[in-house]
C-alpha cells in the first residue's frame, strides 16, 4: 500500500516523479540511442533505393540494343507500305512496289446436312493435319512433351453446328476461322500464303466436314479460294512471302496495299540519334543526383547536442522548433561513412577507365571523346554533357557508343566490359554491402547489423524498465515507511499529551 504523505504532509507523488527523473536519464539516453540508430538505419535504406532506381533505369533505358540502338523508319506513301527497322539494321534506302497482297485461304460449302445426331450419336474423335500458309505443319505437344503433327478434336455428340464450328475455331494450332451462315459453313484460315491445306486423317474427320457440305480429294480438303502469296520490288528483287509482313535484313516491312503500277514507294532507314542522346543525358542526370545526394550525406553536419527529443519535450515546444529541432538531430548520421565514399570512388573509377573490349572505336573508348567529361573537384565527380560532341559521335559510328556502354566483357577484365555494367556492379555490390548493415524494409532484425543491434538494444530498454519499476516500488517502501514512523510518533506525542494533560 501506498501513502501520499498523510502523515507528513509532503506531495510524495512529486518527490518520487522527481526522484524517477533522475533514475530514467540513463533510459532516456537508450532511448535516444535507438532513435538516432532507426534514423541512421533509414538514410542507408533511403541510399539503397536511390542506387536501385539508377540501376533500374541503365537496366530498362539502356541495356537492351532494341531500346538503346533505335532506328528511324520513314516512308514517302504508308498506305503502300510501312516499316520498322532493329538495331543491327544499316541506314538504307529502298525503293518498294507491291505487287501482290497475300491473302488467306477459304474453304466455303455448298448447303450443310450436319445434324447432332449424324455422324455423332455418341463422342467422337477426329484427327486432322493442318500446313499453314508458308508451308510449315502446325503441331500440338504430347503428354510427354514430344511433338506430333496430327491434332486431335473429341466432337461431343448432341454438339450443335454452332458449338463444333466454335471448337474448331477455338483450337489454337488449327489456326482457323469457322462460323456457319445462310445454311452453308465458311471457314477461313487465319494466316495467309498460298500453302495452306487441311488434311482429314480419319473416316469421322471426313464424315464431318462432308457434312458440312465441303469436298476433299485424298482426305485433302477441297479450297473454294486458295490463299496467295505477297510480292513485291524492293530494290529491283522480287520478293515472295507468305505474309504481307516480313523482315530483311532486320527491317521488317508491312504491306498494305498493291502500288500503282509502276509506282514505287520509298523507304528510309536511319539511326535515332534524339533517341540515344536523350538516353544518355537521362542517365547522367539521375547519375549527377546520385551523386550529389551522396556526398551529401556523406559530408552532411553532425550536430551532437541535438539528441532527439522525448514525448513530454516535444509538448513543450512548437511544431515548427520540432521540426528545426529534428532536421538537426537527423543531420549527419552516415556522415564520412566508408562504404558509401568507396563508392563514389569506384563509380569515378568505372567511368573514366576507357574502355578496350569487344567492338571498341579508338576514337569512342572513353566518355571524353564522346563529349561526356567531369566537372572541376568542387562537383566531386559529377558529369557535364556538350550534346553536339556527343551528337556527332553517335551519329559517326552508334554501335561503338553502345558497345562503350555496354560491352559485356569480363569480370576479370575490366577494361573490357562497358561503362554501364561497371556502374552496374558498383551499385549492386554497394546495395549488397548496404544490405548486410541497415536491411530493407522486408528484413528482420536479426538479418542485419543495425537490426540486430537494435534488438539488443530493446532488451537493455526492457531490463532497465524492469529495475525502474523496482526502484520506484524501494522509494515507495521507504516513503510509506517514514509515513507510518511519522503517524506512529504522532499517535505517541498525542498520548503523552493526553497523559500530561489528564494529569492536571
Amino acid at each position: 500500500m501506498r501513502i501520499g504523505g498523510l502523515a507528513s504532509g509532503m506531495d510524495i507523488d512529486s518527490l518520487v516523479a522527481d526522484l524517477m527523473k533522475a533514475e530514467k536519464i540513463p533510459l532516456n539516453k537508450l532511448t535516444q540511442k535507438k532513435q538516432v540508430m532507426e534514423w541512421q538505419r533509414d538514410d542507408y535504406r533511403r541510399m539503397n533505393t536511390m542506387l536501385s532506381d539508377l540501376d533500374s533505369f541503365i537496366f530498362n533505358e539502356m541495356t537492351l540494343q532494341k531500346d538503346f540502338l533505335k532506328k528511324k523508319v520513314s516512308s514517302s506513301d504508308s498506305n503502300i507500305v510501312t516499316a520498322t527497322a532493329g538495331p543491327s539494321a544499316g541506314n538504307i534506302k529502298t525503293s518498294v512496289e507491291v505487287k501482290q497482297l497475300a491473302t488467306s485461304t477459304n474453304w466455303i460449302s455448298g448447303a450443310s446436312t450436319y445434324t447432332p445426331s449424324f455422324p455423332f450419336s455418341a463422342d467422337t474423335e477426329i484427327e486432322l493435319k493442318i500446313t499453314n500458309g508458308d508451308g510449315t505443319g502446325s503441331k500440338v505437344k504430347n503428354p510427354d512433351g514430344t511433338e506430333t503433327d496430327v491434332i486431335k478434336l473429341t466432337i461431343k455428340a448432341g454438339a450443335t453446328l454452332d458449338e463444333v464450328l466454335k471448337q474448331l475455331s477455338n483450337k489454337r494450332e488449327l489456326g482457323i476461322t469457322a462460323f456457319a451462315e445462310a445454311g452453308k459453313v465458311s471457314i477461313t484460315k487465319n494466316d495467309t500464303g498460298s500453302a495452306s491445306s487441311i488434311m482429314l486423317q480419319d473416316n469421322d474427320a471426313k464424315l464431318l466436314f462432308e457434312s458440312f457440305g465441303l469436298t476433299h480429294t485424298a482426305g485433302v480438303l477441297d479450297k473454294t479460294t486458295t490463299g496467295a502469296d505477297a510480292k513485291a520490288i524492293i530494290n529491283g528483287l522480287e520478293v515472295t512471302r507468305a505474309s504481307n509482313t516480313f523482315s530483311l535484313n532486320d527491317i521488317t516491312y508491312t504491306l498494305h496495299q498493291k502500288s500503282p503500277v509502276g509506282v514505287t514507294s520509298k523507304v528510309a532507314v536511319s539511326g535515332d540519334t534524339d533517341n540515344m542522346v536523350d538516353k544518355i543525358v537521362k542517365f547522367v542526370d539521375k547519375y549527377n543526383e546520385m551523386i550529389e545526394e551522396i556526398d551529401d550525406k556523406i559530408s552532411e553536419k553532425r550536430y551532437r547536442n541535438y539528441q532527439p527529443l522525448s514525448d513530454e519535450e516535444k509538448e513543450s515546444m512548437s511544431e515548427k522548433q520540432v521540426e528545426m529541432w529534428e532536421e538537426r538531430s537527423k543531420s549527419g548520421l552516415i556522415r564520412n561513412d566508408s562504404i558509401l565514399s568507396g563508392t563514389l570512388t569506384k563509380l569515378r573509377t568505372a567511368l573514366y577507365t576507357p574502355f578496350n573490349g569487344t567492338g571498341v572505336n579508338e576514337n569512342y573508348k572513353q566518355l571524353s571523346q564522346i563529349g561526356i567529361s567531369s566537372l572541376n573537384w568542387q562537383a566531386k565527380g559529377k558529369l557535364t554533357i556538350d550534346e553536339d560532341k556527343l551528337r556527332a559521335a553517335i551519329e559517326d559510328d552508334p554501335n561503338a557508343v553502345y558497345a562503350l556502354f555496354n560491352a559485356t566483357g569480363s569480370k576479370t577484365d575490366t577494361e573490357s566490359q562497358g561503362l554501364l555494367k561497371r556502374v552496374r556492379e558498383t551499385i549492386n555490390g554497394t546495395v549488397e554491402s548496404i544490405e548486410k548493415k541497415a536491411g530493407k524494409p522486408t528484413s528482420v532484425n536479426n538479418s542485419y547489423m543495425l537490426g540486430r543491434m537494435l534488438d539488443n538494444m530493446d532488451s537493455q530498454i526492457d531490463r532497465f524498465q524492469d529495475r525502474l519499476i523496482q526502484v520506484e516500488d524501494r522509494y515507495w517502501k521507504q516513503f510509506t515507511a517514514m509515513e507510518k514512523a511519522i503517524q506512529q510518533s504522532n499517535q505517541q506525542s498525542m498520548y503523552l499529551m493526553n497523559q500530561f494533560g489528564g494529569g492536571m
